[in-house]
């Protein structure tokens, strides 16, 4: 019972100890990629995943970005229109007795 109690509070503890976390004001630039860009390179996300296998200039992820637009854009880039936007069907098979 002890054990669940300190893992329960450890857990709790977590999201509050994260959310003291900030980033530094010089690490944001002006001229950093936004949306658009975002939109780009969450689209070519399996391509520049796979170079970055190989290659140590190619990332996944612009390093700095201007934030919040450019996760947006990254995450529509990779959901709607990269890897996430195939179509699926859901195949049903009835069985014979």
């Amino acid at each position: 019972m002890m054990r669940l109690t300190v893992a329960i509070l450890a857990v709790a503890a977590m999201p509050l100890l994260s959310a003291c976390a900030q980033q530094a004001p010089t690490a944001v630039d002006p001229a950093a990629p936004g949306f658009l860009e975002g939109l780009w390179h969450g689209f070519i996300f399996p391509v520049a995943w796979v170079l970055s296998l190989f290659m140590d200039n190619v990332a996944i992820y612009a390093v700095p970005n201007d934030g919040g637009w450019y996760d947006f854009g990254y995450f529509l880039g990779i959901v709607v229109f990269g890897v996430g936007a195939r179509k699926s069907t859901i195949v049903y098979r009835e069985r014979r007795r």
